[in-house]
Parts: structure tokens; C-alpha cells; sequence
């Protein structure tokens, strides 16, 4: 008897101690989350006072400024912490695509060519746009209303509304995963229409701004502004590989007012990343999301 009531004793000693030993790791795992998270904002607000003294110093976004470098790894107590601010507004928006609840035809003939250049449908813009617009007429030739998207499977009504996020693209007919991975590295979802910086876009970028630029010509100029931004829309202008190719002011700039932070903290065995799209208008950058992960 007595040595049962050791045994029982000694397991239930080597279990309390076995319980209390997982609540202090989880108490540790949850205090170096909560730690990382912190910092991880800390960054957030590192590259809003980066953007704000940007936009003081000067009016022009390219590549070679220094909030466009990418913080390298930083010590800080138990860990390290890392950064990035990423300009937004050298890709296309898609947003452009609907503006007051209307389509707009120019933005949507863009992104048409700028789908012939990735090797998609152009009628995924007609698709896209019609997701948004508030009508209830589908455009053509690919286009998409309520009546298509009721008579699926799974049913569901067009959103009528801008995108959210490029994750909604999947809802939308015509865009599966291989057209969505194709299109990410071009575009982006911004809450409000505006130009393209022709300081960060990409060759298909530009090319798809004009009807009549090739893709040739817009090579030309991201060579060209390599060693040389493009100082204003003028300056952009001149050194238009010929005098053909026509671009609407209003679609094109210098400076961005959209930039995606990420910030990266990993304290002892915990890691999280926090990111944000910040909006700046010639002060300190407001946040128009933030997620962690």
C-alpha cells in the first residue's frame, strides 16, 4: 500500500511538473508573440516617419532613394528585426478599372493590352470591370453579372463594388489561380483611382499605358531611368522613344502616394510579420490596413 501511494505520488509530481513546465513555455511563447508584435509595429511607424521626411525633402519616388532600401536584419534584445517599404503605385491598379460606379473604358482598354502582354485573355478586364461597376449590364465580349454568378454551384451575387484585396480576384470569372499568379507581380488594389509612377513601373506596364508603345520602347526607358529617374512628367515626355505615343497626363507620375511596409520580428522562438498599406498626402502616412501573421 505504502508503495503505492508513492507511486501514485511520483506520477502525479512528474505530471504537475510536466503541466507547469508546458504553461511556462507557453507563457514564454506568448510574451515573445506579443514582444515581436510590437516591434514589428515599431517598424510600421519606422517607415511612416521614413515617408514623411521623404515627402519633405523632395517630390519625386524612384528607386534609388533610401526608404526604398530594404532594412537589413537589426539586433535588438532576444532577437532581430527587419524591414521594407515597397512603392504601390508602379503597378496598375485595378480599381481604375470602375470610377464613380461606372466603367471606365481607357483604364479598362489598358489593362486589356496589359493582359495581351502576360499571355491572358483580354477579356478578363470586361469580367473584372463589370464585378465592379454597379450595372447590371454585362460588357462584352467576356463579361459577367449576377446571372452568371447565380447560376454556378456555389452561387453568389457580382460585387458591385471596388476590390478589396487581390485574394477577391478569385471570385471573379475567368480568374483562376494561374491567371491570379501571373497578373500579382503587375498589379495592385489601391482604395482610390490614380496615375501609375513611371519611375517604378514595369516595361508591361508602361507599354500598356499607350496604345501605340511597344514593348521595346518601354524597355528603353526603364533602362534609361536606371541611372537617370524621371525628374516629371515632362522630363518622362522628352525621352519618349518617338513622338507617336500618346499618354494622358492623369495616368502618369513621378511621385507615389501608396507604399506596402512589412515588418518582420523574431523574438526567441516566436515570428510574426506585420505589413501595411500606408497612404501619404504630403504629411505623416495614414494606414489604410495592417495585418499580422
Amino acid at each position: 500500500m505504502v508503495m503505492l501511494i508513492v507511486a501514485l505520488a511520483t506520477a502525479l509530481a512528474a505530471f504537475m511538473a510536466t503541466q507547469q513546465n508546458l504553461w511556462q513555455r507557453q507563457v514564454e511563447s506568448q510574451f515573445d508573440r506579443t514582444q515581436a508584435r510590437r516591434i514589428g509595429i515599431a517598424a510600421i511607424d519606422w517607415a511612416r516617419a521614413v515617408l514623411a521626411d521623404d515627402a519633405r525633402s523632395n517630390n519625386i519616388d524612384h528607386e534609388k532613394e533610401i526608404w526604398a532600401t530594404r532594412l537589413p536584419a537589426m539586433p535588438v534584445e532576444n532577437g532581430e528585426v527587419t524591414g521594407a517599404i515597397e512603392d504601390r503605385q508602379g503597378l496598375f491598379n485595378l480599381n481604375n478599372l470602375v470610377r464613380n460606379g461606372v466603367s471606365s473604358t481607357p483604364d479598362v482598354a489598358q489593362l486589356k493590352r496589359l493582359l495581351a502582354l502576360l499571355g491572358l485573355p483580354a477579356e478578363l478586364a470586361d469580367a473584372l470591370a463589370d464585378w465592379m461597376d454597379t450595372d447590371g449590364e454585362a460588357r462584352q465580349p467576356g463579361g459577367a453579372e449576377d446571372a452568371y454568378y447565380l447560376a454556378l454551384p456555389h452561387p453568389y451575387r457580382a460585387a458591385n463594388r471596388p476590390l478589396t484585396e487581390t485574394g477577391e480576384l478569385a471570385l471573379v470569372k475567368g480568374f483562376d489561380e494561374t491567371v491570379i499568379a501571373r497578373l500579382r507581380p503587375f498589379v495592385t488594389v489601391l482604395p482610390q483611382p490614380g496615375p501609375v509612377n513611371v519611375n517604378f513601373a514595369q516595361p508591361e506596364i508602361l507599354a500598356a499605358m499607350a496604345e501605340n508603345m511597344s514593348l521595346a520602347d518601354a524597355r528603353i526607358l526603364v533602362q534609361q531611368r536606371s541611372g537617370r529617374p524621371f525628374k516629371s512628367v515632362e522630363d518622362f515626355r522628352q525621352r519618349l522613344p518617338h513622338g507617336g505615343i500618346q499618354m494622358s497626363d492623369a495616368d502618369i507620375a513621378v511621385s507615389s502616394q501608396f507604399f506596402l511596409v512589412t515588418g518582420r520580428a523574431s523574438i526567441g522562438h516566436a515570428q510574426v510579420t506585420i505589413q501595411a498599406l500606408l497612404q501619404r498626402n504630403n504629411a505623416w502616412p495614414d494606414v489604410v490596413w495592417q495585418s499580422v501573421q
